[in-house]
């Protein structure tokens, strides 16, 4: 399958007058555009801002260019320029509202950050590597083709050969031969891998973008159906599904997968530390940001679930709508009908207006009958029951557990002053059970309250399906022995 267009007159032309991108690197306010996204959104990997703040940065910028261009340039406020960036016309910048409030929100599209991206490669590059370039395109059709191969012989063979180079340069390096790489390799690399996260933190918008594009859709199919509604069910499902088993969801659920494993995250952590503190890297001054270029991946990976998981809940409300504004045409209906009925009591019609068919009669054949059987009637023994003897602790009937919550948030608080992250089962070695499974559930709630968040004391949380952790507790049965409690649940991470 070949990606991208095709560069024929015909595709250009359209392009040009339809596809955001190009209408911004055509534009005549193409260099405040560019420069202005760039500066607020991308550069500090911003996903969405709220309106009030986007307007008074660009007020910003305008002054400061008003000051050195005239007080003619650029003449309309700031929310007009927003606003007609964010029209459909334009299309440079996403404009919506998030549930439960009524200021607008903003983010970018796909179209201009590949512009912004373009605009940025046009800069002369002081140094222009080709050899890592052309060692991950080996590396990536090794690993094609060692994927691809089905005979166990061959991937044996395969195998044992890296396993001899392996043990070969093990030799070397114990006999005081280690090759190390010069300074214009180790820039080379770097220059590579700096490449690459700019180019994945990109990615994350047009994977939401075409997440909404899909719900989208859906949405459109639910307007237009005209079939029934098991049918309209399972379509949808059809179609929330292919989300997750498209080549997209799955290379998103990899990535995320792989990138929320907290050993994987304290080993990018070293060895960016160990690159960005070598001489060769360090001449080449590179982006401050670069040395917590994981944590953007995780943040921009985490806004994406986020926006799944509130298009999967917006489609379920506009569901449940559809369905409300179906059962109240019934009723409607229903009353219609009795209303006319109601009117022509007093004059009924004259001759048939409407014929229904004669009911069918049930036959129930006499030997079909059970037969009769008696009711027993149970015999009461006269016996008094002596309790004076028990002693009965009623109070025992209202007694019921409180789980302090702000007590459980502090707990999670302390944790994570010392880590970046920590999850539920470490937390509760440290800090264990006081009032066993009702504890645990309040545990649950608050790594699941971030949901429905707009408090502040809200945790951040994520939920590692993959994963399970065993959740040891002590308690005692109903004659006062100690006993352990042991649950099995996915894993919870609690993050800074």
């Amino acid at each position: 399958m070949h990606n991208g267009y095709a560069l024929d007159h015909t595709t250009l032309a359209t392009l040009r007058e339809h596809h955001p991108a190009w209408r911004l690197l055509a534009s005549a306010h193409a260099a405040l555009v560019a420069s202005f996204l760039h500066r607020v959104f991308v550069a500090p990997n911003v996903r969405v801002m709220n309106e009030a703040d986007l307007t008074e940065a660009l007020e910003d910028e305008l002054f400061a260019l008003r000051e050195q261009l005239g007080a003619e340039a650029y003449p309309r406020g700031a929310r007009d320029y927003l606003n007609d960036w964010a029209s459909p016309e334009k299309g440079w910048l996403r404009k919506f509202y998030k549930p439960g409030t009524d200021e607008a929100q903003f983010d970018l599209t796909p179209a201009t950050e590949k512009a912004i991206g373009w605009l940025r490669s046009l800069g002369e590059r002081p140094f222009v590597g080709t050899e890592s370039r052309l060692m991950t395109l080996f590396a990536l059709l090794e690993q094609i083709g060692t994927g691809t191969e089905t005979d166990p012989l061959k991937r044996a063979g395969e195998l044992r050969s890296k396993r001899d180079e392996l043990d070969a340069e093990i030799a070397r390096v114990l006999a005081g031969d280690v090759p190390l790489l010069d300074d214009s390799a180790i820039r080379d690399r770097f220059l590579q891998f700096q490449q690459l996260a700019r180019e994945l933190l990109s990615d994350f918008r047009e994977v939401e973008h075409n997440f909404r594009a899909l719900d989208r859709t859906v949405r459109e199919k639910i307007a237009l159906w005209e079939g029934s509604r098991g049918s309209l069910l399972d379509e949808i499902m059809g179609e929330r599904d292919a989300i997750g088993d498209s080549d997209q969801g799955r290379s998103f659920r990899a990535f995320w997968d792989f990138l929320m494993s907290s050993s994987r995250q304290e080993q990018l952590t070293e060895r960016l530390d160990q690159v960005l503190a070598l001489p060769a890297v360090a001449v080449l001054a590179p982006d401050p940001r670069t040395r917590r270029v994981h944590h953007d991946w995780l943040e921009a990976g985490e806004h994406t679930q986020r926006t799944v998981a509130r298009l999967s809940q917006q489609l379920r409300r506009f569901l449940d709508d559809r369905a409300f504004l179906e059962n109240r045409r019934i009723v409607e209906l229903l009353h219609g009908i009795e209303s006319k009925a109601l009117a022509i009591r007093d004059t009924p019609p004259v001759g048939v207006k409407m014929a229904i068919p004669a009911m069918g009669a049930d036959i129930e054949l006499p030997l079909e009958r059970p037969l009769f059987t008696p009711a027993t009637r149970p015999r009461l023994a006269e016996l008094m029951l002596d309790d004076a003897e028990q002693d009965i602790d009623t109070a025992r009937l209202f007694e019921r557990i409180v789980v302090d919550k702000s007590r459980l948030r502090d707990c999670v608080r302390r944790a994570l002053r010392s880590s970046e992250q920590v999850t539920l089962r470490e937390l509760l070695e440290d800090a264990p059970l006081q009032q066993g499974l009702a504890e645990l559930v309040a545990y649950l709630e608050l790594a699941h309250e971030q949901a429905s968040a707009g408090s502040p004391e809200a945790l951040r949380a994520v939920v590692d399906e993959t994963l399970q952790d065993t959740i040891h507790w002590q308690t005692r049965d109903p004659d006062g022995a100690p006993v352990e409690r042991r649950a099995l649940l996915p894993r919870v991470i609690f993050i800074r």
